[in-house]
């Protein structure tokens, strides 16, 4: 599961921090659509969760699924494992029909834990708000190009040091690899995946309002283009956004599935974090034609130019911090309301975007 040339499998492992005791968080997985699921489950079961119980109508997926979590439990519905003791519910299904699951998740009294995008529609948050505020239950989104990266926790804490002083502005590049033979029908179906800006262009959205310490934002510009798929006339290949923050940071994004087969990961993940007194580059999945190691980090800031890689030195700290934040009624890994408006100005950027091509 560590095949950096596809990110549709690609899933971090780190330390195992437990911040619970056995048998103390147990997980419902529902839906196995999108590889981020062997991400989301490494993550929670190294901050002390036990997967449970596993559904998906297609056996197939269940099985490689167990492979790698022969601890779990094969339901033989989704009701089987709504319907058991486990706390949270999590779920990579097809992007459209995630809101659907944690709905049902909310309603029986359990926490929820979406891949991205883990909306497709204004309709599904405003919705989901709603069973949100009712039920007092969580709705988590797997954010995973800043929460599970090392060099991006690491950015956060140079930050919170003050190195480059006072944010300004926030710079995202995300570009990914295709690979088209192995995507389902889904994947190129704006309907179902939401399009572009929705499905990759929510993780840029949520790393600028998180850098930029910004609670809301405004979509200033977006485009969409499909410059080299015509065979897939609902898919979009490009898109870019810029934005600006409630406090005045500003951002800018672009997004592709560009990456060339050359390239030694499924892409060149970057963010740029420019400051009063210094700048912060993060370059997530490799160093090209330097390093094939991820978790890179320059910065410049009043004393000198440097460089770390960080790699097996931060971990990922969001995981034990969102089960805490279920056990304990918190707030402390991510805002409920910080979540829905970072998915809403995604949607927003999507529905408003010039169609380039």
């Amino acid at each position: 599961m560590q095949n950096k040339n596809d990110g549709s499998t690609y899933a971090p492992k780190g330390k195992r921090i437990a911040v619970c005791g056995a048998h103390e968080f147990e997980v419902g997985v529902i839906g196995l659509d999108h590889g981020h699921i062997f991400g989301m489950c490494n993550g929670l079961t190294e901050a002390g969760a036990d997967i449970t119980f596993v559904f998906d109508p297609d056996p197939e997926k269940v099985g490689r699924f167990l492979q790698i979590f022969p601890n779990a439990r094969p339901a033989s519905s989704m009701e089987e494992v709504l319907n058991s003791s486990v706390k949270m519910i999590v779920s990579a299904a097809v992007p459209s029909e995630r809101a659907a699951i944690g709905i049902a998740a909310m309603q029986s009294d359990k926490d929820y834990f979406a891949d991205k995008p883990s909306f497709t529609t204004f309709e599904q948050i405003k919705e989901v708000r709603g069973i949100a505020a009712e039920t007092k239950r969580r709705y988590f989104t797997y954010f995973s190009e800043r929460l599970h990266v090392e060099a991006s926790v690491y950015a956060e804490q140079l930050l919170e040091n003050g190195v480059i002083g006072k944010v300004v502005q926030v710079m995202g590049w995300g570009p990914h690899r295709l690979n088209e033979p192995s995507r389902p029908s889904w994947f190129f179906d704006e309907r179902r995946y939401g399009g572009i800006l929705v499905d990759i262009g929510c993780h840029q959205i949520e790393q600028m309002m998180f850098y930029a310490k910004a609670s809301d934002a405004q979509i200033t510009k977006s485009r969409i283009g499909n410059y080299n798929h015509p065979e897939h006339p609902n898919f979009q290949d490009f898109g870019d956004v810029m934005l600006t923050c409630d406090n005045g940071v500003t951002g800018y994004f672009r997004v592709d599935w560009f990456t060339p087969d050359g390239l030694n990961a499924w892409g060149d993940g970057r963010t740029i974090i420019v400051g009063t007194d210094g700048y912060i580059e993060i370059r997530k999945y490799l160093d090209i034609a330097n390093s094939m190691e991820g978790d890179h980090v320059y910065w410049v800031d009043r004393t000198g130019e440097h460089h770390e890689c960080v790699s097996g030195k931060c971990g990922f700290p969001f995981f034990g911090r969102m089960i805490l934040d279920c056990l304990n009624r918190s707030e402390n890994a991510m805002r409920q309301e910080y979540i829905f408006r970072v998915m809403e100005l995604a949607v927003e950027a999507q529905n408003k975007a010039l169609k380039i091509k």
